[in-house]
């Protein structure tokens, strides 16, 4: 066993290059885990500046000044994020504080219809079960409950000033990071060592797949939230930005997420309606606009970005949401497609210590 294990680790850890790829990996890792609440506006700067590489490239290559075209597309970005904010967030904040003030009456409703189904077939909804399902929700949802959470609520937007303090260090970031992309990579190079040829070329080969699968996401998040808020509109279903706005950001969990924001709906539109033909019509155009999303629109805008099996996926989603939350969620897929290049890249050190040491 001793003798399989130090082979391994000759076979593997051998060759410098692979020493500096864990390196790197392990450092970026725990700079993350550790400073990602200090360094979170950076973080979010540099995300930002990835995302807008892409046109400020494009205007360079046509002979416009890098600073201009940095200058121009941050401004252009800026003035969308405004529009969003000042159009749409509203709207929804007011929607969920209705939502949250009608889940009494809606949770009344439902457990008297519980009620009688209990009373109807008590062999297969035993009394005492219900009686402790319901007792449970009344004290999840009871009055004081919902002012706890207002309260909560009220504390986050009592946090306006680091929000704003956010909005202005984040596009300052973000024009440095575009404007002086040459120089800040030349200055951070100095902090990796020297023989990190494999760290390039993973990076190398997760580059573009990771600007494919962060635009394509972006892509999906407005179609998709756009298609859902368009058509619950048309159906007359309350909350229609609202429930829009989950539907769109339900694409950020693969498989999971659609499953989740199917319950608020159909909830939603059960109290809306009971089980009518309305009811159905939604859950059904809901059904196309999700089948339409995995079928059609996933398969164009990911094609060349992901590659991994759904079990993987899920187990991404799994492990980086519980270690960063949101953002680990949001890069569950370029992470495990990370790792999945790093395991790729292995079996080439002999090769790449052949060829450099002849």
């Amino acid at each position: 066993m001793i003798s399989f294990v130090q082979h391994w680790y000759k076979k593997r850890f051998s060759d410098p290059q692979a020493v500096t790829l864990v390196f790197i990996l392990v450092g970026l890792s725990a700079l993350i885990y550790f400073g990602a609440g200090l360094l979170a506006p950076i973080f979010v700067a540099l995300v930002l500046a990835f995302l807008l590489e892409w046109p400020v490239a494009q205007m360079s290559r046509v002979g416009i000044n890098r600073t201009a075209a940095a200058s121009l597309v941050l401004v252009l970005f800026v003035g969308v994020m405004l529009l969003v904010t000042f159009g749409l967030i509203p709207s929804i904040w007011r929607q969920g504080l209705s939502l949250l003030s009608e889940l009494p009456n809606m949770l009344d409703k439902g457990l008297a219809m519980a009620e009688g189904l209990a009373s109807q077939y008590p062999k297969y909804i035993p009394p005492e079960q219900l009686d402790g399902m319901v007792e449970q929700l009344r004290r999840l949802l009871d009055t004081q409950h919902l002012l706890d959470i207002g309260k909560h609520l009220l504390g986050y937007s009592a946090s306006l000033l680091v929000l704003m303090v956010y909005a202005i260090l984040v596009p300052l970031l973000v024009f440095f990071f575009l404007k002086d992309k040459q120089e800040l990579m030349q200055g951070a190079k100095r902090f990796f060592p020297s023989n990190r040829q494999l760290a390039s070329k993973v990076w190398a080969e997760m580059h573009q797949q990771i600007f494919n699968y962060i635009r394509g996401k972006v892509i999906e998040i407005v179609i998709v939230g756009v298609a859902s808020y368009i058509f619950f509109a048309v159906m007359d279903l309350r909350y229609a930005a609202l429930l829009g706005v989950l539907t769109g950001l339900s694409v950020l969990i693969p498989y999971v997420g659609a499953t989740l924001v199917t319950l608020p709906i159909a909830l939603v539109a059960f109290f809306q309606w009971g089980f009518t033909s309305d009811f159905a019509y939604l859950m059904i155009g809901y059904g196309i606009i999700q089948a339409l999303d995995g079928n059609l629109l996933v398969p164009i805008l990911f094609s060349d970005a992901v590659d991994l099996h759904p079990v993987i996926i899920i187990a991404a989603v799994l492990v980086f949401g519980g270690l960063w939350g949101v953002w680990g969620v949001f890069f569950a897929i370029p992470l495990a497609s990370l790792i999945k290049a790093v395991i790729n890249a292995w079996p080439e050190l002999p090769s790449i210590e052949h060829t450099e040491h002849p």
